[in-house]
């Protein structure tokens, strides 16, 4: 007779097999394992084996009986559950068959539908309607089959009953197969919703062309639990829900409300040229490639081509992609953007703040009036307010001066731009280790990002930063006049627009009018000015007072969103 060992401390009944060295927990599944066995059981690791009594072996006996009536019960429950599933399964598939035998035709006695886009279809109530779009929601309850169906311009609830809803398309139908539908639009009664307010009553449809289902389906592809990494693998396929497609459709009506704003002040579109042989913010993120055996650049920006229209069109814009070879992970870092540019002519500083100020709320304006982009804002961002007027103003010394009254202080850097640490000691680390050295913020510093943010979230509204320091900025910015003799850093005519919740959305400056400081900037920052002979010329032939701003579409969108 073989001899099994419990130890209650230290055992396990899940993956002890009974010997001394591996003894189960229990007492009763060790009877229930080995029946006929001797026993030796023991309280801790520390206690020596010994027999169990009769009373404990009699307790035993019945766990042991429990667990045996335990495990028939669950045979028996995964039989009856094994026979339904394949009662259910034949049951399914003499269904599929039958329906095989339903062939749906489209009656010609009803009214001929009329067919539509889902956007233009409440004009259509009560009439018969023809639809085409993809299934983006689909529930099945009994003998009805619920559609929500999506064409791009909006969507419709769809309800199959009856032999509609009986064929072998139809009981197989799967999420984003593409659809055609046929049937009577109707309000839905008081109480109900659906989108737009309706729903078809569908008397005839077809599967234009199917999606898979199974381990291929796209719920098993993509979902809202999906990994980041797999989100931007599929992003054809995110684009199709509603969160994402809201994005890119207010992103459309915002470009159009800022053609509407820019319009209105008279500005004319141009298209400048993506391939250029001209640096505008630094030849660091440029995008080089071989144009035919010439250096050539992907555009980082089309301000310089944009100033070349001013005397022939006067004042003018684009809506071009813009490029910038920056290897950053942030969300305000794009290696490609859409980039909304203008210039003006005959104008001030004031007069520049002032246009764009003016612009950005026009556009609000025009979003905010229109019921479509109306409705998309407040999906996306149902906290939306729009901006106040006049925007406040604060040169960049004045920024400083309120970062420090503030306490909000800056990582230091060495002179080759690397964050210093020190010891506990506040000695400077070479290897690595100790905490970042924070310091007060001095005029001449490039004010980061995270400080811009807190200054302009506390401040709460929107604010034009003015008057940066020229060697933060392009070499193509206005310099503020100073008093000949006088020390001290150069300012410029700059400004960024600053938005609560979301940062800069715009950058702007007057641009240096005359052609012999153009000359000694290109001769400051080290550049050719050889392939520049047409945008000094513009200063060579009737020079004039200008400006100009940029605008990154995706970042001005997240100030909506």
């Amino acid at each position: 007779m073989s001899s099994i060992y419990v130890d209650e401390a230290s055992g396990s009944d899940t993956t002890g097999t009974g010997s001394q060295e591996t003894p189960y927990q229990t007492l009763g599944f060790a009877v229930y394992t080995q029946p006929s066995a001797s026993y030796w059981i023991r309280k801790d690791a520390q206690a020596e084996y010994a027999e169990p009594t009769q009373s404990a072996l009699k307790k035993a006996k019945k766990t042991a009986e429990g667990i045996e009536k335990k495990r028939k019960k669950q045979l028996e429950l995964e039989e009856r559950e094994r026979q339904a599933k394949g009662d259910e399964k034949e049951k399914r598939e003499k269904l599929l068959e039958e329906s095989k035998k339903v062939v749906l035709t489209e009656d010609e006695s009803l009214p001929k539908a009329t067919k539509s886009k889902l956007l233009d279809l409440a004009k259509y109530r009560t009439q018969r309607v023809r639809v085409f779009g993809w299934v983006h929601r689909l529930r099945q309850q009994k003998d009805i089959i619920f559609i929500v169906l999506r064409d791009g311009t909006g969507y419709l609830q769809a309800v199959l009953s009856g032999r509609v809803a009986q064929t072998y398309s139809a009981l197989t139908l799967t999420l984003e197969s593409s659809v055609e539908l046929v049937g009577t639009l109707q309000e839905v009664p008081e109480g109900k919703t659906a989108p737009g307010g309706h729903e078809l009553v569908v008397d005839y449809w077809s599967v234009v062309g199917a999606a898979p289902g199974g381990d291929d389906a796209f719920t098993n592809r993509l979902n809202e639990k999906s990994d980041p990494s797999i989100q931007a693998d599929l992003r054809h396929l995110v684009l199709r829900g509603e969160t994402a497609s809201s994005v890119l459709r207010l992103r459309a009506n915002m470009l159009t409300a800022f053609r509407s704003a820019l319009i209105s002040h008279n500005l004319i579109e141009v298209t400048p040229p993506c391939l250029v042989q001209t640096q505008v913010e630094g030849g660091a993120t440029l995008f080089k490639l071989d144009y035919y055996g010439q250096p050539a650049f992907l555009t980082q920006s089309s301000q310089l081509y944009l100033e070349t229209c001013l005397p022939s069109l006067g004042d003018v814009f684009c809506v071009q992609e813009s490029f910038r070879a920056e290897n950053s992970h942030t969300r305000r870092h794009l290696s490609e953007y859409t980039h909304l540019e203008a210039e003006l002519a005959f104008i001030t500083f004031d007069d520049l703040m002032k246009h764009i100020e003016d612009v950005i709320c026009k556009t609000v304006d025009i979003l905010l009036a229109d019921p479509i982009s109306a409705g998309l804002i407040k999906h996306l961002n149902p906290n939306f307010v729009p901006p106040t007027r006049p925007f406040m103003r604060m040169s960049y010394v004045d920024a400083i001066a309120w970062l420090n009254e503030h306490k909000i202080q800056h990582p230091a850097e060495d002179e080759q731009g690397n964050v210093i640490k020190v010891d506990e000691k506040g000695n400077p680390t070479t290897d690595g280790s100790g905490t970042v050295l924070m310091v007060d913020h001095k005029v001449g510093d490039d004010i980061a990002e995270a400080a811009e943010r807190h200054m302009t979230d506390e401040i709460g509204k929107p604010i034009f930063l003015h008057g940066f320091p020229a060697e933060l900025k392009a070499f193509y910015m206005k310099k503020v006049p100073t008093e000949a003799g006088s020390e001290g850093p150069v300012f410029t005519e700059s400004c960024d627009l600053l938005m609560p919740n979301v940062g800069e959305i715009v950058g702007g400056s007057m641009r240096i009018a005359d052609q012999e400081e153009l000359l000694a900037a290109y001769k400051r920052e080290g550049i050719d000015p050889e392939p520049y002979y047409w945008f000094t010329d513009q200063r060579k032939y009737g020079t004039c007072e200008h400006g100009g701003y940029g605008l990154g579409v995706e970042v001005c969108s997240l100030s909506e969103i």
